[in-house]
């Protein structure tokens, strides 16, 4: 035999209720548990109220409305041959439900015994139409149910009474029997309710008492899952948990299962099997979830939740006062979230959601009525339960998950283990709970694959490539590293798109120039800020300096910078120095190993070297594949004002060529190199030999192409006296002993620098280790690489864990 509990979302609609007589139909003499439809409860004990007031006026639509509900939902579902029966009793306890509410009227007064037995109408009227449309019995649960205490203080079963009650109403009863939860009678003789939600604690007693071989609870949700799927889109169904794991999910507000039907299913082993009518999806509840589960099966949170902090409380007095406030929460079925307890300092902390304050305002009046007692009280925050039986045996739970939330620049206010050792529970801010749900589901159910929330700023022939390269490698990636790429948004020089969900790659383009809105690097720092998304990193593929300057509030938030942008780095050295540590301190990354050789990885081997102990004693590089290019370029036939004009065709030159052709750019880098080797080092310290004069640098960029074809022939001349020995021009960065310089070279056959083709580049590196130099050498400019070099370095951020 089994017990089925319908709850009132589902006896609210025929459509639901068609289900349920196919489900009832399938098994062999069940008992059937309703609920009132979904509001209903809620409705009457507000037509109590104004009833009692006498204004009958303002309660007479809501009232018909109320029965006309009942009347049609039976007509739709009650099969032809039994709605006479069924709109016959349903008119009858109309008739009830009329004349109390007349008395009410004329005698404006209620007791707590009308009040429950007026409440009762909502389960009595739907178990008419429940019983009537599958045919089974009705009985009247206040006549085996039956509670004891007083509604000040609440409601409890009566156990030894009620199992002596149930199995005497059940013990001759043959087929499929419908009651009603929520309600319960009294040993006097009056009729009491057992609390919201209660009618999954009347089927767990019935299903104790019969030794039910299981219970059944629909929705037409899925109850169980391991996060709020509102806040987590890859939260997914528990489909096993045992009861203890459940217990501490539901108070603390996953779900709507009432926690103390547990209980009895508990003591009796009787699983308990929580079912959507919708899709047949199941959680079984048992005394035996699988052993190899996850150490963590669930994440409840609290969205607005109150802190209260008593201190100053006499030491004798402390427990006591401890104890009574948990009494008070738990028996008013309270989610407290923290209750820790400070006894040097005479003081406990406790945190509620919002919406259960005044459960709690009588307490926290007393206490802070003595005269040594302070209160203090922290809104605005949120809490954040992460629940496991298999916690118990795991090493390292507290440490993943102040990590995960630590890496996320999420502070904790408090934190508490349970006693039962199945559940930790933490208390932040209110603004960052969507960012801690994320991270920590991340960090506990997702090890098959990391999230990302990338925001690419620039959409040139760098931040384009990308782009296209993050579209066209999102599956690959996934599938091979376990990265799930998220571009969430997109921004170029005036507007900018935000998607929490991802942006639509194909169309970007399309998108910024009809959603976009205004891009500045304030406007694109508070949406991000406000966004607050986990794994957040931000990608630079401009050259602009204020976007740069973002940088230190972008690594403050925790969240990681990745940058094509050479101006940070190769900057002021303090504000270098800072972003380091700002990004090493908070568990996060800056990353810019594009700003010296595109997609080489030099940037990389330079720290690892340095990081293992050794010392750059020298350095030699070509770094500007544009200039290579030119070099590589220029012959009898091609003069330097083409091959200028050559290298920009095929985009290795800016669209101002003169940007190349100071040496700016190799500066930069040669600074970059020098800062990561260990040096301080400014661009103002670099010793420059450039082979441009520097009026060419002055005026338009028409002038520029003037005078540049003019110096053609006097170039080319320089160039025949090299040819002749054999030697080849390199535009050379060179750092020797602390001394850096850039400057144009003839380079004969036995250097490594002279078979460099087209736009190439090569580092030698020598170490105190490395006598011998090591060589990096590879394309050093174009879109394509450098747009893969900052790939490879949002790819190498999901290495952090």
């Amino acid at each position: 035999m089994k017990v089925l509990k319908f709850g009132g979302a589902i006896v609210g609609s025929a459509e639901h209720l068609k289900k349920v007589k196919s489900i009832v139909e399938a098994e062999k003499n069940p008992i059937v548990v309703v609920s009132a439809m979904d509001g209903v409860t809620d409705l009457l004990e507000e037509i109590v109220e104004e009833a009692s007031t006498g204004d009958s006026k303002s309660i007479i639509s809501r009232y018909e409305d109320l029965k006309t509900r009942h009347t049609e939902l039976a007509r739709q579902v009650v099969p032809a041959d039994s709605q006479s029966a069924a709109l016959s009793e349903l008119n009858r306890l109309y008739a009830e439900m009329d004349s109390m509410l007349q008395a009410l009227t004329i005698f404006r007064d209620w007791t707590d015994n009308i009040l429950a037995t007026f409440l009762s109408y909502g389960e009595r009227l739907v178990s008419v139409i429940v019983g009537e449309m599958i045919g089974a019995r009705v009985l009247d649960s206040t006549r085996f149910i039956i509670a004891e205490g007083d509604a000040d203080c609440g409601y409890s079963i009566d156990e030894e009474t009620t199992t002596e009650k149930i199995k005497a109403a059940f013990s001759k009863i043959k087929g499929a029997v419908v009651c009603q939860g929520f309600i319960a009678g009294t040993n006097d003789d009056e009729i009491a309710t057992l609390g919201r939600g209660s009618s999954d604690l009347t089927a767990a007693y019935i299903a104790k008492v019969l030794g039910a071989q299981e219970m059944q609870v629909w929705k037409p949700v899925d109850e169980f899952m391991s996060a709020d799927p509102k806040k987590i889109t890859s939260a997914y169904l528990i489909e096993h948990m045992s009861y203890e794991e459940a217990r501490e999910l539901s108070i603390n507000g996953v779900g709507t299962l009432f926690s103390d039907a547990l209980t009895p299913l508990a003591e009796a082993k009787i699983p308990l099997s929580m079912k959507n009518i919708c899709n047949g999806n199941t959680t079984v509840i048992s005394a035996t979830p699988n052993p190899e589960d996850k150490v963590i099966k669930g994440i409840a949170s609290q969205d607005d939740c109150v802190m209260y902090t008593f201190s100053g409380l006499p030491s004798d007095y402390l427990p006591r006062m401890v104890s009574e406030s948990a009494m008070v929460l738990e028996s008013d079925h309270v989610p407290y979230t923290v209750f820790s307890l400070s006894a040097a300092g005479g003081s406990f902390s406790v945190c509620i959601p919002v919406e259960y304050e005044g459960y709690f305002n009588n307490l926290s009046q007393n206490l802070s009525s003595l005269d040594s007692c302070k209160m203090q009280t922290m809104r605005d925050l949120a809490s954040v339960v992460i629940v496991g039986e298999n916690m118990k045996n795991a090493t390292g739970t507290a440490g993943k998950l102040f990590n995960a939330l630590g890496r996320n620049n999420i502070n904790i206010v408090a934190m508490n283990q349970g006693s039962s050792e199945t559940s930790i529970t933490v208390v932040l801010e209110k603004k960052n709970i969507k960012k801690a749900l994320n991270a920590i589901h991340e960090s506990f159910f997702l090890t098959e694959y990391q999230e990302l929330n990338i925001f690419v700023v620039g959409t040139g022939t760098v931040g384009g490539s990308l782009l296209e390269q993050l579209h066209s490698q999102k599956e690959l990636i996934m599938n091979q590293n376990g990265v799930k790429l998220n571009v969430m948004g997109v921004a170029d020089v005036s507007k900018f798109i935000l998607d929490r969900n991802g942006v639509d790659l194909t169309k970007y383009n399309e998108l910024l120039k009809t959603e976009g809105k205004e891009s500045t690097p304030e406007s694109l720092k508070k949406a991000l800020f406000e966004l607050n998304a986990f794994n957040c990193v931000f990608v630079d593929c401009t050259a602009a300096p204020a976007i740069a300057a973002m940088y230190l509030d972008l690594l403050q938030h925790n969240i990681s910078v990745v940058c094509a942008n050479k101006i940070a780095a190769s900057g002021d050295y303090d504000n270098y120095i800072n972003l380091k540590n700002t990004a090493r301190k908070r568990g996060i990354k800056y990353l810019f190993e594009t700003n010296v050789g595109a997609g080489l990885p030099i940037i990389n081997t330079i720290g690892d070297l340095i990081y293992s102990g050794d010392r750059i004693v020298k350095l030699e590089a070509v770094l500007s594949g544009t200039l290579n290019f030119i070099f590589n370029t220029i012959s009898e036939e091609i003069p330097l004002s083409k091959a200028i004009k050559m290298a920009m065709e095929a985009r290795f030159a800016e669209p101002d060529p003169r940007i190349d052709l100071s040496g700016k750019d190799v500066i930069r880098k040669l600074v970059i190199l020098a800062r990561e080797s260990g040096l301080k080092v400014s661009q103002e310290d670099v010793e420059k030999n450039l082979f441009i004069p520097d009026d060419f640098f002055e005026g338009t960029l028409d002038d520029f192409w003037a005078k540049v074809e003019k110096f053609d022939a006097e170039f080319e001349e320089k160039r025949r006296v090299i040819a002749a020995e054999g030697k080849r021009w390199r535009f050379v960065a060179t750092l020797d002993e602390g001394k850096t310089k850039v400057g144009l070279q003839a380079v004969d056959s036995r250097h490594p620098f002279y078979d460099l083709e087209g736009s190439n580049n090569l580092i030698i590196i020598n170490t105190a280790r490395y006598k011998d130099p090591m060589m990096i050498r590879g394309y050093g400019a174009g879109a394509a690489v450098t747009a893969a070099g900052v790939f490879a370095d949002i790819i190498s951020i999901a290495n952090i864990r």
